[in-house]
């Protein structure tokens, strides 16, 4: 009889690797869960929970039967005329083929005969019995090792046997243990060399009992609990510890830090938290607080507090896996390791100082780059240039750039110059020798520390923003100009020597680079075409590079619909303002916002669907239509009509349009839409007459062209 009860799988391993934790959980519950799915033991409405810990690995999934219904198959034998003999009798290969399925003449007069493609085949209807649970879950099981998304596998040696030691297996991590229950029966499976039963293990340290027998799939969290004293679901462990990082620092007024990546790794590091309060020497204050931020949270995973106005303070969390009753011992062990880090770190911000960035841009030119784009130090000189470049751009551009008056360019170029210069020279510091993630920031304090200009050091700190999705953009001018440089300087250099990303593959982080010219052209509204820019960029490689321009536009408008559709901008709209090419990014916020407004208009649809038909029919005309219209030939009433409303309008939307208004221009074109559809009841554009069709067709070459300035409003039609 089948039975319906949830089900459990555990896996008991050694320690896994905490940053691949999580996903080892997710993916182990839901390749179960999808592959007793597939199989009929389970359905959609069958719950999936998920558990990961540092030593196990389960999953326990509601309504699981015990054996799965029998299906009805209908499965082709083969063509008629080569299973029947002239006479109807069954032939040798139809007997062969009905015996290798279990069955036999008896069943010929049940076969179907139905057209299969021009040719009749013969069809066995069969009832094939369900899989039972221990071979269906056999098979989950061994599906979702195999799918499991493992960094690096292990390869060790069985324990158990009949020759321990002499078979290998491999895993992520050595396996010690398996539970496989059914409600509270247990289902014979194995995996890794390990047969299932009912006996787990909790903490190393703690655990109230050890063994842990498990009474039944749905005591699973709770056993461990009370008996292994572990939290065995990865979300809760993670909520808990959330929870106690919050209590602690408000029991001193302060904020822990907020890191969602330190917290997934420290969860996956830990059975039962147990969150402490440490504190180290407030003269280490003195050194940055982002090298011992870095510090404490790279190397010893601890949590640092920071006050209400942002800065750090001299104490810090840390989340135990033990929770003894006079928890001084543990702290006081981790206060005496971070003690040695915070020195390391010290120590290189004081020894750092002693040298300035100008006296290192030598020592660049030992850095390289990359093989076939040179040194450090010939980059900074490219970016140098480039950044001249971009300041020429912005002089000439024709709208205003918010710099104090037009001769404040040479001083903005000046800075950019010297930053340029400075900019990698912290590459060769200490600091960011032992730490590589504070480039830039260390060069920033180093500069101030030196006493440089104005906006200098600012600008080196933010040459590298935006570094991820959501970072800040750089804070002045100097820093925008020389991170687009810096950033531009990366593309097309490696663009230009055929260094692309490929599917997945990034690894010089080209679309990061894209993602923050096209943040820092549009959020700062900058007045700058990006065409220009890729060629601006091109002189200071020389002949280092091929020109990559054509195929760095095709990837900047791929990152562009990207970026907008995350936006949450529709395909549609985005589709309808990229398909004119903008070049100026600064642009696109508006036209979107424009597009938006008019595809509400309730003459939208009717005018995107005329734009879409004229579209169509100036690319059958040979050659593009003159967009001129002589007032003589307008002979029908409603191309008069139409004639006279685009005069009118299109002035007035022009205008707006040139006024950078593109939502109030687009508005205006909705009082087309009468003209428009009258025009195309009425009036045969194709007329046999050569002079009318030349006339008609520049009549709606016209109205194209006045429609279609801001977005290609066709892509709006349905």
């Amino acid at each position: 009889m089948t039975t319906t009860a949830n089900l459990l799988v555990e896996l008991f391993v050694e320690e896994l690797p905490p940053k691949a934790l999580n996903k080892l959980g997710e993916s182990f519950a839901q390749g179960l869960a999808d592959s007793l799915r597939a199989q009929g033991l389970a359905t959609e409405q069958s719950a999936v929970t998920p558990f990961a810990s540092p030593r196990r690995l389960a999953a326990h999934v509601s309504a699981v039967l015990s054996a799965a219904p029998d299906k009805a198959v209908s499965q082709k034998l083969m063509p008629a005329s080569v299973a029947l003999a002239a006479d109807g009798t069954p032939t040798p290969a139809l007997l062969k083929k009905l015996a290798s399925l279990g069955a036999d003449a008896s069943v010929l007069p049940a076969l179907k005969r139905q057209m299969d493609g021009k040719a009749e085949a013969l069809f066995y209807d069969s009832m094939v019995p369900g899989v039972t649970l221990a071979q269906g879950l056999q098979k989950a099981l061994d599906e979702s090792l195999a799918k499991l998304p493992i960094p690096k596998v292990m390869t060790y040696q069985l324990e158990a046997g009949a020759q321990p030691g002499w078979t290998s297996v491999q895993f992520v991590r050595p396996a010690h243990g398996l539970v496989a229950l059914h409600g509270a029966d247990l289902v014979p499976v194995s995996a890794l060399g390990l047969q299932a039963g009912r006996e787990t293990h909790g903490h190393r340290f703690e655990a109230a009992m050890d063994p842990v027998m498990l009474q039944h799939a749905d005591c699973y969290a709770e056993q461990l609990r009370d008996q292994g004293a572990v939290i065995a679901s990865f979300a809760q462990r993670r909520g808990e510890i959330a929870r106690q990082l919050q209590h602690a620092a408000a029991k001193q007024g302060l904020t822990p830090i907020d890191d969602d990546a330190l917290l997934d790794e420290v969860t996956a590091l830990v059975e039962r938290p147990n969150v402490l309060l440490g504190r180290f020497e407030e003269a280490f204050l003195d050194v940055p607080q982002e090298c011992l931020i870095l510090t404490m949270k790279a190397n010893q995973k601890y949590f640092p507090l920071l006050d209400a106005a942002g800065k750090l303070t001299n104490k810090f969390l840390i989340v135990s896996n033990i929770s003894p009753a006079d928890p001084n011992a543990v702290i006081g062990g981790n206060e005496r390791v971070v003690r040695p880090r915070l020195a390391d770190a010290k120590f290189f911000f004081d020894q750092d100082r002693k040298k300035t960035l100008a006296s290192r841009i030598d020592g660049l030119a030992k850095v390289v780059y990359h093989n076939k784009l040179g040194n450090q130090a010939e980059r900074a000189e490219r970016v140098r240039a480039i950044g001249h470049a971009i300041v020429n751009q912005l002089r000439m551009a024709t709208l205003p750039y918010t710099v104090d008056a037009q001769d404040e360019f040479a001083v903005l170029d000046g800075k950019v110059q010297e930053a340029a210069l400075l900019a990698k020279a912290d590459l060769l510091t200490g600091m960011v020798g032992e730490f590589p993630e504070l480039q830039g920031v260390m060069g920033g304090y180093y500069a101030r520390h030196e006493g440089l200009r104005d906006g200098v050091a600012i600008a080196i700190e933010d040459h590298y923003k935006p570094r991820y999705a959501g970072d800040a953009l750089p804070r002045n001018h100097t820093g925008t100009v020389l991170a687009l440089a810096d950033k531009l300087e990366t593309l097309v250099g490696l663009f230009g020597i055929g260094q692309l990303p490929t599917g997945d593959k990034d690894p010089f982080a080209l679309r990061r680079h894209a993602l923050g010219v096209i943040r820092i052209l549009t959020e700062k509204n900058l007045p700058l075409d990006l065409p220009a820019l890729l060629q601006g960029a091109l002189p200071a490689f020389g002949e280092l590079i091929s020109d990559p321009t054509d195929a760095l536009q095709g990837f900047f408008t791929d990152r562009l619909a990207v970026n907008l559709r995350d936006q949450g901008y529709s395909a549609q709209e985005v589709d309808a303002v990229l398909a004119l090419g903008p070049t100026r990014l600064g642009d696109l916020p508006r036209r979107l916002e424009a597009v938006r407004a008019f595809a509400a208009l309730p003459e939208a649809a009717s005018l995107a669907a005329a734009n879409k038909r004229v579209g169509n029919i100036l690319k059958k005309t040979d050659g593009a239509a003159p967009a001129t219209v002589d007032a003589s030939l307008l002979r029908e009433p409603a191309e008069q009509t139409l004639a006279q409303a685009l005069a009118s309008v299109r002035p007035q939307a022009d205008t707006l349009f040139d006024q950078h208004d593109y939502t109030a221009s687009l508005q205006a074109l909705a009082a087309l839409r009468a003209p428009v559809d009258a025009f195309f009841e009425s009036v045969m554009v194709n007329a046999e007459d050569a002079a009318l069709r030349a006339n008609r067709l520049g009549l709606l070459a016209q109205l194209h062209a006045a429609m279609n300035r801001v977005a290609d409003l066709s892509k709006l039609a349905a």
